[in-house]
């Protein structure tokens, strides 16, 4: 571990025991009769599902978190879930997950602002002797209990795929990559030049411009596209974005200076607002992942740990993945890529409505209306 992040690490520990300190004096301070009215309320067995940002990815509010509460409710209507989202801030993720802890939350299932993050929140978790599913992201080099997300790395590699087998000899690229410090990040970047560096490597494209995007930030994804382009002088023709929101932001940099539909952008996640750029024409593809089956499996799971089942993670995990603490049971679900041509495999598999797609798009662009 480096000097920055160990010390990152230790920081959050700290927070992480403050965190503790602030909620058992908030419980010592209630009235007894407080106490009991709240004992009453909070009875039913209770799973903390924890997501990052909003910035990250859109789908964590409007897919993720839906998704998980109706998959726990349906497999056990008894089970709450405390669903939270720290919107970038790793103090809050850190406090969140404390508080769950507190009112009782029998398991964590968290997709972590960042490693870190994520390391700090299953230490403190195994001190109530609470499980920890790593959704989305791997959590390394601390011991979990399951992982579901989608193959990283080969997201990243279909991105790669399509610029290549899309883009004309000699073309000029630009990667405006995810955060670095999530796990997800690193693997997105890595599938994608696990393609890309061949063909640069071979003068088959050129690398003209490579910046990572602290949380994800759309806003900021589209001022380092305005910096590549002011760099490049305008001059290139696609854009390795690893999620529809930095596509987005992309795109808006492509526009002001009238590149718009000119440029292949990528993207992931097939998002209302990606979706709607694809038939607009203004980005290439998404890789479309069924968060209804990442949100499912990581209910099957929670629900089962929750209550004592823990048998249920040999019925879901195919695989298992190294941590660097050990062989994770996990799941890794297949991605598919999503172009103008088939944006109907994402609603055939639940992952949006035609009347959310074509919403303010005119009827000739949209094969829903």
């Amino acid at each position: 571990m480096g000097g920055t992040r160990r010390y990152r690490f230790v920081a959050l520990l700290a927070a992480l025991g403050a965190a503790s300190a602030v909620a058992a004096l908030a419980g010592t301070s209630a009235a007894p009769a407080s106490r009991t009215a709240a004992g009453k309320a909070d009875a039913r067995i209770a799973i903390a599902f924890s997501m990052p940002c909003s910035t990250c990815a859109s789908r964590f509010e409007e897919q993720d978190k839906p998704d998980f509460i109706k998959s726990v409710d349906k497999l056990n209507p008894n089970i709450k879930v405390i669903a939270s989202n720290a919107q970038g801030s790793d103090a809050t993720q850190i406090a969140q997950i404390q508080n769950a802890l507190v009112n009782g939350a029998k398991v964590i299932v968290i997709s972590p602002l960042d490693e870190s993050t994520g390391k700090a929140v299953v230490l403190k978790a195994a001190k109530y002797h609470v499980p920890v599913i790593a959704y989305d992201g791997l959590l390394t080099g601390v011991k979990i209990a399951f992982y579901v997300s989608f193959a990283n790395r080969k997201v990243g590699a279909l991105q790669g795929k399509y610029l290549v087998s899309h883009l004309e000899a000699g073309s000029t690229v630009a990667m405006i990559n995810g955060d670095q410090t999530s796990t997800p990040g690193v693997d997105f970047k890595q599938g994608a030049l696990s393609v890309l560096t061949p063909a640069f490597n071979s003068k088959k494209l050129k690398l003209g411009y490579s910046v990572d995007t602290p949380l994800w930030n759309p806003a900021t994804a589209t001022t380092e596209m305005q910096q590549a382009l002011t760099k490049l002088n305008n001059d290139v023709q696609g854009v390795l974005a690893p999620n529809d929101g930095i596509a987005g932001g992309v795109i808006a940099a492509l526009k002001s200076q009238r590149l718009d539909g000119k440029v292949l952008v990528t993207g992931q996640d097939a998002t209302i607002a990606g979706l709607q750029s694809i038939l607009l024409g203004t980005q290439a593809m998404t890789v479309f992942k069924p968060i209804t089956l990442e949100a499912a499996a990581a209910a099957k799971v929670a629900v089962g740990l929750a209550t004592a089942n823990k048998k249920i993670i040999k019925t879901v995990a195919k695989t298992k993945v190294n941590n660097k603490a050990g062989n994770v049971p996990a799941l890794l679900l297949r991605p598919m890529v999503v172009t103008k041509a088939n944006v109907s495999v994402v609603v055939k598999n639940g992952g949006a409505k035609w009347s959310d797609i074509c919403s303010g798009l005119p009827s000739s662009i949209c094969p829903g209306k």
